[in-house]
């Protein structure tokens, strides 16, 4: 992987884009390389979640529109390999473990897009946003406006996807964009806080409440609402159950195994 580096860090997945001459702009080969750790996420037992990141300045410029300009065009959307996730969750398998990312400088296009489908997000409080595809001629397709209008407000959301305007840390931050504003260089730390609180949590736990979470925020509540004690059984039947229940009595944190 040219561009993405991983490191297992206890139960933690970080993942790092890590093309700073270019201000990580991404290319087709680093989306693939983003699909193969996601993939790795979902099927590693040990892993329980993932922490995203970029090295540099800036979290991403944006992409390679040169390289990517003819796969735009080919009427096919993204094509994810087998048993790979596509990091914009649009085709395929989704992530079914928690994303945390942090960014910092720029966070353009792809940035934005990516960030729209992870769980919680830390900004640097020098992070500008903006989705500059009108500017090029295209329209965002990875995500953008399906999702944005959900997460900013409709308003918000459509004068920064209509203009191609910078919004920044503190407007991400008001609107739900993000979770935490942090001064610069403190964004990692305060993200891999995060993610090590979610994988000190039981794992079944925190994988079914991204299930029924993400089901009622796509199906609607009343979808949600009929599968609620059929997966809440066999999370009840487990390890980790039992484990919850002896710590409370017990007056200790808990261990879990993921079983």
């Amino acid at each position: 992987m040219a561009h993405i580096e991983t490191l297992v860090n206890g139960h933690i997945l970080e993942i790092k884009v890590n093309r700073a001459d270019k201000h990580n702009a991404l290319s087709p080969e680093m989306y693939l390389d983003l699909a193969r750790a996601l993939g790795e996420l979902n099927r590693n037992p040990e892993l329980r979640v993932a922490l995203l990141h970029g090295e540099g300045k800036h979290f991403t410029s944006g992409v390679e529109l040169d390289k990517w300009a003819p796969i735009f065009g080919n009427g096919k959307g993204f094509e994810v390999p087998a048993g790979e996730v596509d990091p914009f969750g649009l085709f395929g398998e989704r992530h079914r473990k928690p994303i945390v990312m942090a960014v910092q400088g720029n966070c353009f296009t792809w940035g934005v897009e990516i960030l729209l489908n992870t769980e919680v997000r830390v900004a640097a409080d020098d992070t500008r946003f903006a989705m500059l595809e009108v500017k090029r001629g295209i329209f965002p397709c990875a995500g953008a406006t399906l999702r944005l209008p959900r997460q900013m407000g409709w308003g918000a959301a459509q004068r920064y996807l209509l203009t191609g305007e910078f919004w920044y840390a503190e407007e991400a931050l008001r609107t739900g964009l993000v979770q935490e504003v942090v001064p610069a260089g403190q964004q990692l730390a305060k993200a891999r806080e995060i993610a090590e609180q979610i994988a000190k949590a039981a794992p079944l736990a925190v994988q079914n409440v991204l299930k029924s979470t993400r089901m009622a925020w796509n199906e609607g509540e009343a979808v949600a609402a009929q599968l609620l004690f059929k997966d809440l059984h066999p999370v009840m039947q487990s390890e980790d159950a039992a484990e919850g229940v002896r710590s409370f009595i017990e007056r200790r944190d808990a261990v879990f195994v993921g079983r």
